[in-house]
């Protein structure tokens, strides 16, 4: 199906012409052309039921037995085919918003995700007739694709490689977006944007993965301060050679790195133990 234009005039014209034609048959009822008058009176009859009303933002689709015979896209009074049956098809901007779904990434590991999803509807046609019911439709299609998009990449990549839901919110709405497009285009429905609402792992896991998450903090911390450290030390042992503030041996030079090292790396203050000389 494609939406087409059907056919109307002016709603306040087609007015008008049915109180014409009543008039006309009447006049001729008053001057005894009773059979032409009544002809008139009958045929003007129909002409009512083609009158209908079209709001802003709503499409009017209208089918006359059976077949379709085209929509009415601007709001006003019409007067299209007489006994036609029109549906109205809203065009206006609409959210969709999924439930929590609990699912599993592509490590396997289950999680929790929603979405909200704005559409709206840019070919009546297909709306109304290509799908049973498009808003159910997009319901349901909003949900597999949030699935399979889950389902594709990790929730979080604690090697900073690769796409993960947490790490990537772009480029996952993107990639949602995009899948949620080819899935609707069926009905009619014009995808404006699609985003995550919720992202947690599952209450089974959570603690795990946040220790695990912890873990990989401390780890990249601890080796910052290792590196920094490192990069102390040489300069605090060039600086001295270089000022020939003290000549230090191969043993010495070891026991001095040891504690500038124990006391820049350590989590805690360093409790120095200060040696005032031997007793012999």
């Amino acid at each position: 199906m494609k939406e087409k234009n059907a056919w109307v005039i002016n709603g306040f014209l087609g007015l008008l012409l049915m109180l014409a034609v009543d008039a006309l048959g009447l006049v001729l009822l008053m001057n005894e052309y009773i059979l032409l008058g009544i002809v008139l009176l009958v045929a003007s009859a129909p002409l009512l039921s083609a009158i209908t009303v079209v709001q802003p933002n709503q499409a009017m689709v209208v089918t006359f037995f059976g077949s379709y015979a085209g929509t009415i896209r601007k709001s006003g009074l019409w007067m299209t085919v007489p006994f036609s049956v029109r549906k109205k098809v809203s065009l206006r901007v609409r959210n969709f918003n999924s439930a929590k779904l609990k699912v599993n990434d592509i490590e396997g590991n289950p999680i929790e995700i929603a979405a909200v999803v704005v559409f709206r509807v840019i070919d009546s046609a297909k709306a109304t007739f290509d799908v049973d019911n498009y808003e159910q439709f997009v319901e349901i299609q909003s949900e597999t694709a949030l699935r399979h998009v889950a389902n594709k990449y990790p929730y979080d990549t604690f090697d900073s490689n690769g796409y993960s839901l947490r790490g990537n919110s772009e480029e996952v709405a993107a990639e949602l977006s995009r899948e949620l497009q080819e899935r609707l285009s069926v009905a009619g429905v014009e995808v404006m944007e699609a985003r995550l609402t919720h992202l947690a792992y599952s209450t089974e896991i959570a603690s795990a993965m946040l220790q695990r998450q912890q873990a990989t903090a401390i780890i990249a911390a601890r080796s910052k301060i290792v590196e920094g450290a490192v990069g102390m030390v040489q300069l605090a042992i060039a600086q001295l050679q270089q000022e020939g503030v003290i000549e230090l041996d191969e043993e010495r030079k070891a026991a001095m790195i040891n504690n500038l090292l124990v006391a820049i790396v350590s989590d805690r203050s360093a409790n120095p133990v200060i040696n005032t000389g031997s007793l012999y």
